[in-house]
């Protein structure tokens, strides 16, 4: 088994083990098992039940970390997508009035034909078109964004109404401890020892037990049990109105494309950000099977609607299992496996303080901005799009807006200085899309 296990993954061929790859994956699930307790309480504004909401989280996180496993057999690991469940709760069904059923029906269009461009290798060749320096922003903007969000959660960075944010209170028992598990993750990283990260993740959850915040409150609190039951799905199950988009075509037409625009662009982006992390992507921008992750984004969502839940997406958490050594897909059977796990031992998960996986994104996060290494400097029509890239990202809280800046100033500088020649036509076609995108996306 564990041969034919071995072959199947490419384990040994990229240089791993059965050891990191475990290890990089409990990393990896431990840094984005949040979404269990914010999907289900983004997603329930619309209506829909809490309880269940849960179940639905865990099994489409579960059935999208499959498909990417045995499908395209890298280290990336997939969920309902952040900033997709807030679109549709409070844009579409809110703000617009739509039925969580007639939603999750555009969520479920949207994967049809998120499945079709993907099988047509459209997104495939929209991925080996990105610019290098765009590429190369998207990596370091993606580990800006979740170096802030460590930053945010372990209170050293907080919000302040006339600065946006300002640094905490650096003597807090939060600070203290957060700062301690960034320097024994460093530390550790430094000295090859792979199992750093999960390791702080269990001694600061410990930790937390015993310590009390400035709040008075302690930091975390010891689960009282430690088993579960799953809650039932049977509210959202293939409860989809699939004649929604017939009968109101004018108000699902726009909304199924910013779906898609926003799926493409985050998984795209997030896809790039990770094979180059990974070392698994060229410095042409080919990474192995492409299309076939790029498919299971695509069925993921389909999965994810029809068990009741917004877009499922790539998640850029992975780059912490990355980080801790995962190289194949087996990594991400195994989160998937975990998700399923998290079912019947909810409240040992979620004892998990925020202040536990704080230093962990702190750290990641700055050694993926490593990738500006790669950008010569000397040119400013390659510099600039990269950092504006990555500033978007880091402060918009949005990979696609990132995503589309970096295209739209990487264009307009090349044409400036009269490089026409160095815009692919499929980066024109990019262009025109974003534009369409932010458009539909603001208005």
């Amino acid at each position: 088994m564990l041969k034919f296990l071995d072959e199947k993954f490419e384990i040994t061929k990229r240089g791993s083990s059965f050891s990191t790859e475990a290890v990089g994956a409990f990393t990896t699930f431990l840094a984005m098992v949040y979404i269990l307790a914010v999907n289900p309480t983004i997603l329930a504004h619309t209506g829909m039940d809490k309880a269940g909401l849960i179940t639905v989280t865990a099994l489409a996180s579960a059935l999208a970390c499959f498909a990417m496993a045995f499908l395209a057999n890298l280290p990336v690991a997939l969920a309902p997508a952040m900033g997709a469940n807030s679109y549709f709760a409070f844009a579409v069904c809110l703000s617009l009035g739509v039925d969580w059923r007639s939603a999750l029906a555009l969520v479920f269009y949207n994967g049809i034909f998120f499945l079709v461009i993907s099988l047509l290798k459209i997104r495939e060749k929209i991925v080996m078109s990105v610019p290098r320096c765009v590429r190369i922003g998207l990596q370091a903007g993606i580990g800006m964004f979740i170096a802030y969000l460590g930053l945010q959660s372990s209170k050293l960075i907080v919000a302040d109404k006339f600065t946006i944010s300002t640094a905490g209170n650096l003597s807090s028992p939060e600070c203290l401890l957060a700062a301690a598990g960034f320097l024994m993750i460093v530390v550790l990283l430094a000295r090859k020892f792979r199992p750093a990260i999960v390791l702080v993740i269990a001694l600061i959850t410990i930790a937390s037990f015993f310590i009390t915040g400035t709040d008075g409150q302690k930091l975390a609190t010891a689960p009282q049990s430690v088993f579960s039951l799953p809650n039932s799905i049977s509210q959202t199950f293939l409860s989809l109105d699939f004649s929604f988009p017939f009968r109101e075509p004018m108000k699902a037409i726009p909304v199924i494309f910013v779906l898609l625009m926003m799926d493409m662009f985050d998984t795209i982006a997030t896809l790039i950000a990770l094979g180059r992390a990974s070392g698994l992507m060229d410095k042409n921008g080919k990474m192995p099977k492409m299309s076939n992750a790029l498919t299971s984004d695509a069925l993921a969502t389909i999965f994810g609607a029809l068990l009741g839940t917004s877009t499922t997406g790539s998640y850029v958490e992975s780059c912490t299992g990355i980080e801790a050594g995962a190289r194949t897909g087996f990594s991400t059977l195994i989160v998937g496996i975990l998700f399923l796990l998290a079912l019947f031992i909810t409240p040992l998960i979620a004892c998990i303080p925020p202040i536990a996986t704080a230093p962990v994104l702190m750290v990641v996060g700055l050694l993926m901005m490593r990738g500006f290494a790669d950008l010569d400097f000397s040119k400013i029509s390659e510099v600039v799009p990269a950092i504006v890239c990555m500033v978007v990202i880091a402060f918009s809280f949005k990979i696609s807006l990132g995503y589309a800046a970096g295209i739209i100033v990487f264009v307009a500088v090349k044409s400036a200085v009269g490089r026409f020649v160095e815009i692919a036509p499929a980066v024109w076609i990019m262009f025109a899309a974003v534009l369409l995108f932010l458009y539909c996306s603001f208005n």
